[in-house]
């Protein structure tokens, strides 16, 4: 199969890696180790950087950091993080190099800066993958969902071309926790078609937790989590900001987004921040024929303030998203015959050409999040920190036709509104550290929601509340990092439905242990193994109970079960990594058991309504394993250029009914192919081009005759990448970026596209982007 000689190909080439000789090029290396001046102790999180360079990394847990691949010549290096005075030191380089740090405090206490910088990454035996700098700036104009897409063993859960969320290792929805800003992101994710309502721009960093997290963010945490990290506000710094303009060829869409931040004058100690973002596109084109009616809207903002002074802190936050998403109206469909048909003849009943238009069906959905954080670090190390957010998410969903009555239909109301109110709490107490080498924490957290719904029955109106406790140790040597963590969660959940014209009311109770052991050893400073086993649960959510009836934006029929128990997993997580000057490579395994796993079970027939013909699913239980292998490598075969790769492969099966499961990503392959271009003068950097590959197989692991549709066959894309920056002065630079997304207009489906019974996949995609930065 060529798959598998692609496959073979690479690891042949990764393991020839072992061989190669060395190149004297770019072999030059910085590292060391930053302190505290007065105390001594290392420094962790501070940003370790080469101006003029797109170079830079954190220290780790023992306040070490290493800069490679560097070319012999004169540097300037930066040393800093909130709470100390930054620090710089000029460098001339000839070969191998270490400089250690010595910060001075400058407001805070070093574990002041370790608890606000960090206070949501994940335990460092967990693989954590982050995006950020430069491969962020390629994603910008992107949804959430594509933005991630980069990382190994994450794919997208599709409805259309426009409406993408996360999947991790084969899991999604509600066993996938987003934390925006530090709020765990509470809308209606339990639609396929539900994406996150968060707009990326507010991001400077975007980071992926993979393998059950339950402890240190609770129960749902059993894929593992995202963390949509923002920039910590200019204390004390001069105006400053960036404006973002990016355009897609198809859907010939546009998006604008600018910031702009700053301190206050005469007010030491605050700092604010605002930003939004405006995107409007038109109807998507796969390589034959427009999509109907797949237009996007979308107006986001967001604002920040705070205040620091001698170990106090407060943060506000208030952001708004609001999108309106037309539905392919080519996935509604009225009888079963002409539905049979379209799936039959592998194209949409309905075609049109381009329009901005979003008619029927379409989604408005808006989401609303305000947050207050404050904290206080003593001088004994030891700190709190309490995190309160309000939420609401209101969607609204359209169906396809209006109604028949003309009064009502002059309304144009939503068939289905979901308005649904959530406030957490929470509060965490770090511990001074013990002889210096174990840290902990404490925490309580507390959610409360309540969902109200109008329209065509689907889902009850609920009320739901959560609290969990949770305590977390790490203890740390030179070598080692040892890891633990135990947590108890309690939820109780109360719904409201109308039956027979009368409401009952059903009260649910569920209670769970969550717990985590993990360990790091560093062999050196090129090579490391992490280990992680973790449990995590998820009690049902109210659709996997109650939905009956026609989910439009799903263009599905889907049923409920209330007699369904809560998933249970245990996940157990191995990685070896090991870079030096030319390569690296990573390499993780990983089983996460999980009983009682819930998911949509195709019917073998479509169902008709008076809505129409749709495909119909069953919620059911089952008890899963999941099983699969990451592995990413880059070489450095010669100066400038470099090949990398990335393997994502799993297999998950049906421990219960002895077969497959549906709707699993199937194996995956991306290459790409990097040439940095050397900078013609000091104006001109971070120049380069790339030509990558993505290689996805076809899903053979299914159970025979489950879906309406066999799994598509393998498809390839093609992509190519190119980007630079121009600094015009210290305060004022220009980034330019230009993409071809599949270049030769190769014609495919992909396996988890809700709507791949209807219609192709996008064609090519050109995009140009620019980014103007000013300020300090």
């Amino acid at each position: 199969m060529p798959y598998k000689r692609h496959i073979f190909l690479v690891i042949f080439s990764l393991l020839s890696v072992l061989s190669y000789g060395q190149n004297q090029g770019c072999a030059c290396f910085v590292k060391g180790i930053v302190r505290d001046k007065h105390s001594g102790q290392p420094v962790v999180g501070a940003t370790v950087q080469i101006l003029g360079q797109n170079k830079g990394v954190f220290t780790d847990a023992s306040g070490r950091y290493e800069l490679r691949d560097l070319c012999p010549g004169s540097y300037t290096m930066e040393c800093r993080i909130v709470g100390y005075a930054s620090f710089q030191h000029k460098l001339d380089l000839t070969a191998g190099h270490e400089e250690n740090f010595n910060l001075e405090e400058q407001e805070v206490h070093l574990q002041d800066v370790e608890i606000t910088a960090h206070r949501s990454e994940a335990l460092s035996s967990q693989p954590l993958t982050t995006i950020s700098g430069v491969d962020l700036e390629k994603t910008r104009g992107q949804n959430l969902g594509e933005s991630l897409k980069g990382v190994t063993g994450v794919t997208t859960l599709q409805t259309g071309s426009s409406i993408s969320k996360p999947v991790i290792h084969g899991l999604h929805s509600n066993r996938i926790l987003i934390m925006n800003n530090g709020v765990r992101q509470e809308g209606q994710q339990w639609g396929s078609e539900h994406a996150p309502e968060i707009d990326p721009f507010i991001a400077t960093r975007l980071s992926v937790v993979k393998g059950a997290a339950g402890v240190r963010y609770g129960s749902d945490a059993i894929g593992g989590v995202i963390l949509v990290e923002t920039e910590e506000l200019p204390y004390n710094k001069q105006l400053s900001g960036e404006v973002n303009a990016v355009g897609f060829s198809n859907g010939r869409q546009g998006v604008g987004s600018a910031t702009l931040q700053g301190g206050i004058k005469g007010l030491k100690g605050f700092a604010w921040r605002a930003q939004g973002t405006i995107k409007r596109g038109g109807n998507i084109r796969t390589p034959r024929y427009f999509l109907d009616n797949t237009g996007i809207s979308e107006k986001n903002f967001s604002l920040g303030a705070g205040y620091r002074n001698q170990g106090f802190g407060i943060d506000v936050f208030y952001s708004r998203f609001a999108t309106k998403i037309g539905i392919f109206s080519g996935s509604h469909i009225g009888s079963v015959t002409d539905l049979l048909n379209v799936i039959k003849n592998g194209e949409p009943l309905i075609k049109s050409g381009f329009s901005y238009n979003i008619a029927r069906p379409n989604q408005n959905v808006a989401h609303e999040l305000i947050k207050a954080e404050t904290h206080y670090h003593f001088k004994n190390g030891s700190g709190i920190q309490w995190t309160f957010a309000r939420q609401l998410n209101d969607r609204n969903e359209y169906d396809l036709h209006r109604p028949r009555n003309d009064s009502i239909a002059a309304l144009n109301r939503p068939e289905l509104t979901f308005k649904l109110s959530t406030l957490t709490n929470d509060v965490v107490w770090d511990h001074k550290p013990i002889a210096g080498k174990l840290a902990g924490q404490v925490g309580i957290s507390t959610l409360y929601q309540y969902n109200l719904m109008d329209g065509r029955p689907l889902i009850p109106n609920f009320n739901q509340f959560n609290i969990g406790l949770f305590w977390l140790e790490r203890y740390v040597t030179n070598k080692w990092e040892l890891e633990a963590g135990v947590r108890y969660d309690y939820r109780t959940l109360k719904t409201y439905r109308i039956v027979n014209r009368e409401t009952i009311a059903n009260d649910f109770q569920f209670a769970n242990f969550s717990g985590t052991i993990g360990a790091t050893r560093n062999f050196s400073e090129r090579f490391s193994a992490r280990l992680n086993v973790g449990s995590a649960w998820r009690a049902p959510n109210v659709s996997e109970l109650f939905s009956d009836g026609v989910h439009h934006g799903a263009a599905a029929f889907e049923k409920g079960d209330a007699t369904l128990q809560s998933e249970k997993a245990l996940n157990t997580t191995a990685s070896l990594k090991y870079a030096d000057e030319k390569w690296s490579v990573e390499i993780g395994g990983y089983y996460n058991y999980i009983s009682d796993y819930i998911y949509l079970k195709p019917q073998p027939e479509p169902i008709l309504t008076i809505r129409g013909a749709f495909p119909y699913f069953k919620y059911t239980q089952t008890d899963a394993s999941f099983t699969g292998i990451d592995l990413s490598a880059s070489w450095k075969f010669v100066k400038n250029t470099t090949i990398a790769s990335k393997l994502s492969y799993l297999r998950v099966y049906d421990q219960r009914n002895d077969t497959y499961l549906v709707m699993i990503p199937p194996n995956r392959l991306d290459n790409e192919f990097k040439y940095e271009i050397p900078g013609i003068d000091e104006k001109w950097h971070n120049t380069f081009v790339s030509v990558g590959n993505l290689l996805v197989a076809r899903q053979k692991w299914v159970p025979a005759n489950s879906d309406f549709l066999p799994p598509p066959k393998a498809y390839s894309l093609w992509n190519l990448q190119a980007g630079t920056s121009l600094r015009f002065s210290e305060k004022q630079e220009l980034e330019i970026g230009v993409s071809i997304q599949n270049i030769f207009n190769t014609a495919y489906r992909d396996y988890l596209n809700r709507f791949r019974y209807y219609a192709d996949e996008m064609g090519r995609n050109a995009s140009l982007r620019l980014k103007w930065k000013f300020g300090s």
